[in-house]
C-alpha cells in the first residue's frame, strides 16, 4: 500500500483540502492523457499524481484570496 509522508505533501499547500483537490486534478490529467495515448497504466492515477507532487513535477496552485461564506 502506498503511504506518502503527509508533512512533505503539505509543505507547499495551505490546507489538506487544496492538496486533495490538486491531487484529484492531476490524477484526472494523467488518466485523460493515458486514454488519449491508449496506454494501459499499471499504477493507480492517484498514486502517480501524489508522486508528481512529491517530486515537484506538479505544483498545487493556491488562490490569491480565500472566499469565506461567513461574513
Amino acid at each position: 500500500m502506498f503511504n506518502p509522508d503527509l508533512k512533505k505533501l503539505l509543505k507547499n499547500c495551505n490546507s489538506r483540502y487544496s492538496l486533495v483537490i490538486g491531487t484529484a486534478k492531476r490524477a484526472r490529467e494523467i488518466r485523460e492523457d493515458a486514454v488519449k495515448r491508449e496506454v494501459l497504466l499499471d499504477t493507480k492515477t492517484v498514486s502517480l499524481a501524489i508522486d508528481d507532487i512529491l517530486n515537484g513535477k506538479y505544483v498545487v496552485e493556491e488562490p490569491d484570496t480565500l472566499i469565506s461564506e461567513n461574513k
